[in-house]
């Protein structure tokens, strides 16, 4: 087993679509990124490569290249959940938070859980939550949202060379 751990934030920008999970959310703003700033898909994205031992965020999808350009982020998330398999590991769990003051997650974490499903993550394997940062910081203040998230993977059998990538 290889427990993994991701953390993303970005600030709100007017004139962008909010997405979170996977999933549009009415707001006045979206999240300033280079792709679609998804910060809940990139924390996952973080604890499965970390997990894996296959790098991080920045070095697979790195900013400076423009094929990222407002990418979907769970078609990344769905590339990484490929690597991972690779590699010769299957996702167990991914346990996740996101901190904002605004809008509420709670409404929408079925539709998270659906897209992450479409990545390859099957629905029972997710949990996601919403909290909020008690009016503190960046947060409180609501000049954005951050995103916390812990996975497991297992070994398979099944895995390209017959086993995990050492490592």
């Amino acid at each position: 087993m290889r427990i993994g751990m991701g953390y993303d934030s970005h600030r709100f920008a007017p004139g962008r679509r909010l997405i979170l999970g996977g999933v549009e959310i009415p707001h006045e703003s979206g999240l300033l990124g280079h792709s679609d700033a998804d910060a809940l898909a990139h924390a996952v994205i973080d604890a499965l490569l970390g997990a894996a031992g296959l790098g991080d965020i920045g070095r697979v999808f790195p900013d400076t290249d423009p094929r990222w350009k407002d990418a979907d982020s769970i078609s990344m998330l769905a590339s990484v959940v490929e690597m991972v398999r690779e590699a010769g590991y299957e996702v167990s769990n991914i346990d996740c938070v996101v901190v904002a003051e605004s809008p509420k997650i709670a409404p929408h974490v079925e539709d998270m859980k659906r897209a992450f499903g479409r990545a390859g993550i099957p629905h029972e394997a997710v949990g996601i939550k919403g909290k909020s940062n008690e009016l503190m910081g960046f947060i409180g203040r609501g000049e954005g949202v951050a995103a916390m998230a812990v996975c497991l993977l297992t070994a398979i059998t099944d895995a390209p060379n017959g086993r995990p990538k050492e490592g």
